[in-house]
């Protein structure tokens, strides 16, 4: 072989490694270029490219100034050397995909990457899988009930946790609030309690996703507590809170203290969701805080605003000064200013604001008894009897302050500025009765007439005074007559005295006691006058002075005596009380006659004896028989003598009962006399 490289024989000698596969690769070193080349050639390129680099190089031969980085130049024993390409100014272990054979085979950098990260996931996969396999039977990481932190501990373990740390809180209030009102709950006492197996059970198994047990290292996760509940001693607790919590709207309004003006603040109302409280309440009283429970919020008509436009508008002008109405003869009321609240009120008015309400008839009552001496009263026709005849006694025509019109002004005066003064407007005021009214009722003569006796002096003193009441009493053409209407109470502030009464079905005694004498004597009137018999009562005894069957008792607001008068003409009530007798005469105009018949009397039936205790509870009585007897009462035409009617009344009296008096003095009979039996009703005066 010849020293000469690159000569035929060298090139035409067969490889020493045949093999293609088998090609060695060998380093050479590569000087940067200081300045580029610029005809693009390659500036560490042998000057002569068909002569082969010395591979003995002196080693020793100078070396540039700047270190000479190395890349790794493929070449194949025996081959002739290819051209080096140009190296970048800077290393680099990227090599292009597309980099030609020959070119330097440094792994690329993503296969680095590539290696480590299967490195991380191969110890990733081992650290899971024994991450997994330990906790197997522990609570998952980041797991709170009610905030209390149970991961990675046993169940058992967390169980006993829970139940120190969660337990106690049953025993504990638990503050709610219910829109605006704060109040608390007892769980234990609301019947709610904590499920313990039921809580645990939502733990759940340990995740297998990779990623939700690497997330459980940083973050937690509240299962809450499962409860049992009472669902009526809930409802009860809950409906505690409601008491405190739920209230009406109130709306702005405003107010009067004497002349100071009070705003009333608008507050909306609320109403507890029961249901939807009890719900919230078993899902959150464990966590620790307020537990909000929903409400209804209802809202006001009326705004802050319009209360205080009202103020400034009506309410604080009105209470500013008096109102003054001037009347005849100097005379003036006042309406002060510290009184304002009586008139000036205020309504919603739909649009947020408040509507001034003016009480014209509260103003009229302060102002009206001032201006009183200046008016003068109506006064009715009467019919006198002084003189033994009918006689029409003239009305008068009254002049009355007319207060409607008079505080028409009102709304205007009170926001006036400057003074509120407003004058009284007189009208005549007629009479209910006028004398041409009197005149043409046509009462002439006596229609109807009765007379009982034999009352005693304390039932005298009563009828007298109720005669008195009735006395000149004018019944219109269908109108109807009310004793007990007529009379008013019948009290002692009226004048009426301690008499005798049936009570509960023995005699007693009571104020205003023998008013049935009274009674019985006026229905008799009414009854031959042909008044239409509207209501009585008969008393439950028979009463020997009174006619059977043709009676009447009374009671003060209980038993009345009521009839009507059927004719076109008028009547006129005259009563005429004596120490012994009372007298009552209906004049008219008559146009019938009536006739009574009596029956006869049956179906008796003997009193039972009742032996009392002396003292003033007890009234003797020597009883009477009970029996059933009927009244039958025929009305004619006076001019015709044709009948009009017939008309039949049956009553049932019961026995009178005899009553002993127990005491060690001999016992007094009682009198007939006394009024003590009169009522038929289980009350009766």
């Amino acid at each position: 072989m010849s020293d000469e490289r690159g000569g035929a024989e060298d090139q035409e000698r067969p490889l020493e490694n045949p093999d293609p596969d088998e090609n060695t690769t060998k380093m050479m070193a590569v000087v940067p270029s200081e300045t580029p080349d610029p005809a693009g050639t390659d500036p560490v390129a042998d000057p002569d490219p068909g002569a082969d680099p010395d591979p003995g190089a002196d080693a020793d031969a100078e070396a540039p100034t700047e270190a000479i980085p190395t890349v790794a130049i493929p070449t194949v024993s025996g081959g002739t050397p290819e051209p080096t390409e140009k190296a970048d100014p800077e290393p680099s272990g990227d090599v292009d995909p597309g980099t030609p054979a020959g070119a330097a085979t440094e792994r690329p950098r993503w296969m680095k990457y590539a290696a480590v990260a299967g490195g991380v996931a191969a110890v990733g996969a081992i650290l899971y899988t024994v991450d997994l396999v330990t906790s197997a039977d522990r609570v998952p990481r980041g797991t709170t009930v009610a905030g209390v932190g149970i991961g990675g501990q046993s169940p058992a373990a967390a169980e006993e946790m829970l139940r120190a740390e969660v337990g106690p809180r049953v025993e504990r209030p638990v503050p709610v609030r219910a829109g605006t009102t704060d109040a608390s709950v007892v769980p234990a006492q609301a019947g709610v309690t904590i499920d313990w197996q039921a809580t645990l059970d939502r733990v759940g198994d340990q995740p297998v996703n990779p990623f939700t047990r690497l997330a459980s290292l940083f973050t937690t996760r509240e299962i809450g507590v499962a409860s049992t509940v009472d669902d009526a001693a809930l409802s009860q607790a809950i409906a505690g809170v409601q008491g405190e919590s739920d209230r009406a709207p109130r709306e702005g309004d405003v107010v009067f203290d004497g002349a100071k003006v009070e705003p009333v603040a608008p507050e909306a109302g609320q109403n507890l969701r029961v249901d939807e409280a009890k719900d919230t309440f078993v899902d959150e009283w464990f966590l620790g805080g307020v537990v909000d429970l929903p409400v209804d919020v209802v809202e006001v008509t009326v705004t802050q605003s319009g209360v205080d436009a009202a103020i400034r508008d009506v309410a604080a002008p009105a209470a500013a000064s008096d109102v003054v109405v001037t009347g005849k003869d100097g005379a003036a009321a006042t309406l002060p200013r510290d009184q304002i609240g009586a008139v000036l009120s205020f309504v919603p008015d739909g649009e947020g604001g408040l509507s001034p309400q003016y009480n014209l008839e509260a103003a009229a009552e302060i102002l009206a008894p001032q201006l009183a001496s200046t008016e003068t009263e109506s006064k009715d026709a009467q019919i006198s009897l002084a003189s033994g005849s009918p006689q029409v006694v003239p009305s008068v025509t009254g002049e009355k302050v007319q207060w409607p019109r008079t505080l028409e002004p009102l709304p205007t005066l009170l926001v006036a500025p400057d003074a509120r003064t407003t004058p009284a407007i007189y009208e005549s005021a007629e009479p209910e009765l006028t004398t041409e009214g009197a005149e043409a009722l046509g009462i002439r003569e006596v229609i109807g007439e009765y007379t009982t006796g034999g009352f005693s002096w304390a039932s005298g003193v009563n009828i007298r005074l109720a005669a008195s009441e009735i006395d000149d009493a004018i019944v219109k053409p269908g109108e109807t007559f009310s004793l007990n209407g007529y009379t008013g109470p019948r009290g002692a502030a009226e004048g009426y005295i301690d008499s005798g009464i049936i009570n509960y079905g023995r005699p007693d005694t009571a104020i205003g006691g023998g008013i049935s004498q009274l009674a019985t004597t006026l229905y008799n009137a009414a009854y031959f006058a042909g008044m239409d018999d509207v209501e009585h009562t008969e008393h439950s005894y028979y009463i020997s002075r009174y006619p059977a069957a043709r009676e009447a008792t009374v009671f003060d607001g209980v038993i009345d005596l009521k009839f009507r008068n059927p004719a076109d003409t008028g009547v006129v009530i005259q009563t005429i009380g004596t120490n012994s007798d009372i007298t009552v005469r209906l004049w008219g105009t008559k146009t019938v006659d009536v006739q009574s018949v009596t029956g006869d009397r049956s179906n008796f039936t003997s009193p039972e004896t009742i032996t009392l205790p002396e003292g003033p509870d007890c009234v003797p009585s020597g009883g009477g028989q009970g029996f059933t007897v009927s009244d039958t009462r025929i009305i004619t035409d006076a001019k015709t003598g044709a009948q009009i009617s017939s008309n039949t009344r049956t009553v049932r009296y019961d026995p009178i009962p005899i009553v002993h008096c127990v005491s060690d003095e001999p016992e007094e009979k009682p009198s007939d006399d006394d009024e003590r039996d009169q009522p038929r009703s289980r009350r009766g005066g």
